[in-house]
């Protein structure tokens, strides 16, 4: 093989290493070429989660702040805030203690289960805002890409549970919820308000995600910033 040849090729191996969109999925790592490709651990596909759901969450409450600064300055809109959550009926731990007793599978089930419950009402979040000529793009925007978020982050858990059933460590039984399942009834009293209750219920979610990944990660992975 010519040596043009062989640089073509390095080349190739090289991009079909690289995970070009930052994911947070399990695509090989190359820090060194194509000959650093490797598989990441069951550890830093962990890091790649826990990093995104803080991102995610990061995000929500920048969009939360900003509803509450330009939708909600009267004292009196906020004690009329509907504060139930349309994924109250996903049974969660609450606390750190009780999140450590579940079992791991019933764990991953549950981070599952918030993110797929998600993923509908962000998309009509954005849509929502996207309609509301006081609320400018940028901030319409962060309502779509807490959405896409939502979405990478539970595709990324799903190939930590695939990691863990491969290593042992979990069961067959994790699943998350069907798509008729992940429709759960949302409160529509009043297109503003009932942003606001998602936006709400999504920061209070996602920190729920966040909090979950650390603590299953501890139990797979202890010797890892535990």
């Amino acid at each position: 093989m010519s040596r043009s040849l062989k640089q073509v090729a390095v080349l190739l191996v090289a991009l079909l290493c690289l995970d070009p969109h930052g994911r947070v999925g399990s695509a090989p790592i190359c820090a060194h070429g194509p000959s650093g490709c490797h598989v990441p651990s069951l550890a830093d596909l962990f890091d790649r989660v826990i990093q995104h759901s803080a991102r995610m969450h990061s995000l929500s409450n920048d969009l939360h702040s900003e509803f509450f600064q330009y939708f909600l300055p009267s004292k009196n809109h906020i004690g009329k805030i509907y504060r139930k959550c349309h994924t109250s009926s996903i049974l969660t731990p609450n606390g750190k203690e009780n999140a450590q007793k579940l079992a791991r599978e019933e764990l991953t089930e549950v981070i599952l289960k918030l993110l797929l419950a998600w993923r509908d009402p962000l998309f009509q979040l954005h849509q929502s805002m996207a309609h509301q000529q006081d609320f400018n793009s940028f901030s319409s925007n962060k309502a779509l890409e807490m959405g896409d978020m939502a979405h990478e982050l539970r595709k990324g858990v799903e190939k930590v549970a695939e990691k863990m059933r491969v290593l042992g460590m979990l069961g067959n039984s994790v699943t998350g919820l069907s798509a008729a399942e992940a429709m759960l009834p949302i409160s529509d009293s009043g297109e503003a308000m009932s942003d606001y209750d998602l936006l709400y219920c999504f920061r209070r979610d996602s920190n729920k995600v966040q909090n979950y990944l650390k603590i299953l990660k501890c139990r797979i992975v202890p010797e890892h910033d535990c």
